[in-house]
This record gives structure tokens, sequence and C-alpha cells, in this order.
């Protein structure tokens, strides 16, 4: 039951990481092209996505990076004055020395080109999404090396495309070795990430973490508004239309959210993300970690899943004020620093003079103007007003770069998590988002630990089987639930492979980053009950690539780590297959017998062996 649940991914076993160049690689040339200056938008996967892109240009180009700027992180964004932009997020020195043997970067413009560019006199390129390398080539290169100095602006998150031509596999790599070695947080979040992370294993059990993916900005794109039923609704229409106008969508502003959930375009609820772990066999007890910066719907979502699983925890619980306080620095006070303006004398000689003013009736004064206030995960009173999004106040600016601190402490947690599930892997723009780059991650660090990928599709399916009775499950769809998910531990993958990677190739760094394990592969290879689920698993994800001899040292821990885990195993009886807390003798769950049936046909099929 252990291993079901908790164990790794058999045929992934033979996957390490490996991003280390293959073949002639040189140094970074100590006389460049020139300089390229790059301001980045976007939330935290964007800015992710943007810096490996802009890294593979740079030693494309033989420029000299500089380090980038990011837009929500900039001082006027009201957060402390005591971080850079970049440095506000990630760790600008091990940046540096990371990319040292693939790039020149510096952490500022000389002073002559910095002056150039306060005047606006260095050119500046606007890049597309997911630009080819030609066009680097043909139109960027000889202005930069024409002026010394470009300046490109990255909105899409991704400006250089994600497959690029097999004579340029190492400049792959090369997004592996940032992506994964080189983008560390700073000290203070990687160390508040820790502490949560120790935290959360304290009670010395494994934990699942499940990132719902339900932003406004994707509910909006992808036509889900009709899920809430409710005010946030009517919100998510609103910004649908506000997207419309803008091209970001293509389509009408009706749209049937139910046949978009049917499709599975729609994110899966977390209830019903609790119903399938539940069906699957995860206890009441087991501990999930909620991530995300933003749930739209607020707290009442969660509230199925908090019924069933009692700890559902996420950073603020596991956290006290001042050690995410301590993360932010020391932030100048908003509200003191913007005091309102009281009225003017004119203004109150004439509301004096309407008071004394001829008989009624006669006309009113006009109304005050109204200061924009409203609740953050409302929005309710400008909806009907204007149909244009209303402008961030130096407050939610400030909160927008804390979000990217968040995110960057559930990012870590996600990685390191036993096991991993996504509610959704689309942004508001139809791009892979913070739950694809986390299994992009762990599918580079740890190809073998259990990453769900379900099929929104098919798990809507299942629901709706049951829907008249949807806490109330038979065994046949219990079979049908864990078979699902099994199969797609591996099936999901491959699918990633043709889907994600496309957009995003942190996304799924596979093969061009990994590397097959000799004495393992040999050995799966031999054995005669693995040889079709692990051979075809190899060859669907193209990997042909051995791993260095070095990497065979760790052999020998990976076999005793696996010794203990099949000592944990032993006893089946306790959780197989409990979907409800309380259960009496007749209802009983799925008996040993039945279980090691199971797990017998997905040996056979390949599902987690």
């Amino acid at each position: 039951m252990y291993r079901r649940l908790w164990g790794p991914v058999r045929p992934l076993e033979s996957l390490h990481p490996d991003a280390n160049p293959r073949g002639y690689y040189s140094d970074p040339n100590s006389d460049t092209n020139g300089f390229i200056f790059v301001r980045i938008q976007g939330g935290f996967h964007e800015i992710r996505n943007s810096i490996c892109d802009v890294v593979v240009i740079s030693r494309f180009l033989n420029a000299t990076l500089v380090i980038p700027e990011l837009q929500s992180t900039t001082s006027s964004k009201g957060i402390s004055s005591q971080f850079k932009s970049f440095a506000y997020l990630y760790n600008e020195d091990q940046f540096m020395a990371a990319l040292s043997k693939d790039i020149k970067v510096v952490k500022t413009l000389p002073k002559n080109l910095k002056g150039q560019r306060k005047k606006k006199n260095i050119p500046s390129f606007k890049v597309p999404y997911s630009a080819s390398p030609y066009y680097y080539k043909h139109r960027v290169l000889p202005v930069l090396k024409k002026h010394s100095v470009v300046e490109l602006v990255v909105s899409d998150g991704g400006c250089l495309q994600a497959i690029l031509p097999p004579d340029l596999e190492e400049y792959q790599r090369l997004r592996c070795r940032v992506a994964f070695h080189a983008l560390r947080f700073r000290q203070e979040v990687q160390e508040l990430a820790t502490k949560i992370l120790h935290r959360l294993r304290a009670p010395g059990q494994p934990f699942v973490a499940f990132d719902p993916g339900m932003t406004r900005d994707a509910l909006a794109h992808h036509g889900c508004a009709e899920l809430f039923q409710d005010v946030h609704t009517e919100l998510i229409q609103h910004k649908r239309q506000w997207m419309i106008k803008r091209g970001i969508v293509k389509g009408s502003l009706s749209v049937n959210s139910a046949k978009q959930r049917l499709k599975g375009s729609c994110p899966l609820m977390p209830e019903e993300i609790g119903i399938i772990l539940r069906a699957y066999g995860y206890l009441w007890d087991t501990i999930i970690y909620v991530s995300g910066g933003e749930i739209f719907g607020g707290q009442r979502t969660l509230i199925p899943l908090r019924a069933m699983f009692e700890n559902v925890v996420d950073r603020t619980s596991l956290s006290i004020l001042w050690e995410l306080s301590r993360i932010y620095g020391r932030e100048a006070n908003l509200f003191e620093s913007n005091p309102r303006s009281p009225p003017s004398v004119e203004e109150e000689m004439k509301v004096e003079a309407w008071k004394t003013a001829g008989p009624r009736p006669r006309p009113l004064p006009p109304p005050p103007a109204r200061p924009k206030s409203y609740n953050i995960e409302g929005w309710w009173g400008w909806v009907a007003e204007s149909d244009n999004e209303p402008d961030s106040t130096v407050m939610e600016l400030r909160t927008n770069a804390h979000k990217l601190l968040w995110e960057a402490i559930d990012y870590v947690i996600c990685v390191e998590a036993d096991v991993f599930i996504p509610g959704f892997d689309r942004d508001g723009k139809g791009h892979p988002n913070f739950a694809s780059l986390v299994m992009g991650h762990r599918l580079y660090q740890s190809a073998a630990s259990k990453t769900y990928r379900p099929d929104r599709k098919e798990v809507v399916r299942l629901l709706e089987e049951i829907s008249d009775h949807l806490y109330h499950a038979n065994h046949t769809w219990l079979m049908s639930v864990r078979k699902h998910l099994r199969k797609r531990l591996v099936d999901g993958l491959l699918e990633a492979s043709t889907i994600s990677k496309s957009m995003s190739f942190i996304s799924h760094p596979v093969p061009e980053c990994s590397c097959l394990r000799r004495d393992y592969a040999g050995k799966s290879i031999n054995a005669s009950t693995s040889t079709p689920s692990h051979s075809q698993v190899i060859a669907a994800l193209g990997i042909v690539h051995f791993c260095p001899a070095w990497m065979e040292n760790d052999l020998t821990l990976q076999t005793k780590d696996k010794e203990n885990e099949e000592a944990l195993d032993e006893d089946d009886s306790t959780s197989s297959g409990l979907f409800f807390r309380k259960s009496n003798g007749d209802q009983e769950d799925l008996s040993n017998k039945e279980e090691t049936q199971l797990e017998d046909q997905d040996e056979v099929e390949g599902g987690d062996r």
C-alpha cells in the first residue's frame, strides 16, 4: 500500500538529471558583440521561462547579459529599497557564478551606456512570444553590433521558441542549467521555504502538494466562468471581455462552461481532486499542502477538500507573520506616505453656499469623487462602472511583488513533495503555468517521484458517473479511478512531451537533460517482467544518452532506500481504498486479496512498476 501511494514510478527510476554539455563546448568570449539589457514582465512562471530564454539568446548572439530587470519588483512598485529588481527574488551572485562558463554576466551597464538608456537612446525590441533563433540572428544581432547594446522587452513569458533545431541542442541543456541550477532564490526566501518543508515533514509522514491553478485569468481565458454560479462568474466574464478587446482571447464572450468542463478545458475543483485522492487510497489524515498565490473564489472553494482531509495546510498555516514579513525587507508605510488631502477652501464655500441657497427645490450638488477602494478578492464595485480593469494602487503593486515570494516558497515545497498533483496546467494565456514548471523540475530532479497528471476530461467523465451519489462510490468506480491515476503517471508524461514541451521547454526537459544509468538500465532490460514497460517508456521519451561513470556510485544508496521502502509496504490492510473516514463491516473497502490483484494487474500494465 505504501509503495502504491508514495513509492517511485518504476519505469522512470533509471532516468537521472544530466544538463552538462556533451561534446565540445567553448567558454564565453571575453570580447562580446555588446550588451543585452532585458526588462521582463509577468508573473512567477513567466519570469522563470523568460530568464532561461534570454540567457540562451545571449549565448547565441555572443553578447554580455546584464542582470535582467523584473518589472514586478522595481522600486516604483513599493518594495523595500534594500533590494534591486532581480535580487528581490533570486540570488544574483549564484546566478552569475553558475553561468560563468556559459555567458558573460554583469550587474549593470557601463556608465556611458547607462546614460544613453536613461535618455532612451538605445535601440529597443519588444520581442514576440516564442521567436525563432533566426529572428535574433537577422534582426537583433546587426543592431547589437552597430550600437553595442540592445534592450529586449519580454512580456509573454517566453521570447524564444521551446523546440530548437537539432544542431542547437546544447542550448536546451543551457536552459536546464539556468532553470535548475543558476536560478536559486535569495537566501531569506530559501531559508523560510526550508523551514516550512521541515515543519511539513516533522510528523514523520510523507505529504501531497496540490496546486489548484484557479486564477481569474486562467478561468476567463478558458471560458470557465459558470463553475462558480455567483458574483465570481460576473468577475470572470468581465476579465474575459477585457481579454477579447485586447486580442488575448479569440472567441465569444458567452461560453458554455459545462461543455468546457466536459472537454477537460477547465480546472479540476479542489473537491474533485479530494475525491479522486480519497478514491485512490489516501487516508483522511494525509497532509495536503495547497500552493498558489491566488485561489479564485477564496477559501470557501477549499471547504470540501478540508472536509475530506483534516490536514490541509498552506504556507500561512506553517509560518508566522513575522517570518513572512522578514522576507519583504523594510518597506515604507504607504498609508502614512500618501495621506488623504483635506478638502479645499473653495469646495467648503460651495457646500456652505448650497446650504444657505434660496427656496427649495434646487439641484443637488454633485456627489464627491469616490476613492478607489474595493475588496481585492471581490472587486464588486467597479464591474458595472467600466469595461476596463481598474488601475492598480501602489499597495496592490506591492502585493503582486509579495506574491512572487509566496510562489517561490510554494515552488520549493512542491518540487520536494513526495507526491504532486495539479488542478490545472495552463495560465491566462493558454501557456504552461506554475504547476507545469513544477512538474518539469520534478521530472529533471527526480523523474521517478510520483507526479500525477490526471486527464481532466476522463476525471470529469468518471465524476459524472456518480454525480447522484458522489460520496458513495462503488468498488468498480474506485478501481476505475485507481487505474486511471496509475496509468497517467506515465501516459501523462508522454502526453506532455508533445503538448507542454512545445510551449515551454523547462516544463518537459526530457530527453535533452536526462540520461540513463547503465547498470540500472541493464538490469531492467534483462528482467523479463519489466522489459515491455521500461523499454517502451524509454523509447517513447527518446532517451538514448547514458549517464557518466561518476553517477554509478549512488546506485548502492538507492538500492538501500528501496529495501527500506519495501519494509514499509508490508501492511496493506489499513488504508486500501478508503473513501470515507467511517465504514462498517458490510462496507469494507478493498480486501487484501483484491488489492494484491490490483497491484499485479498494474505491474503487467506498467502502471508504476
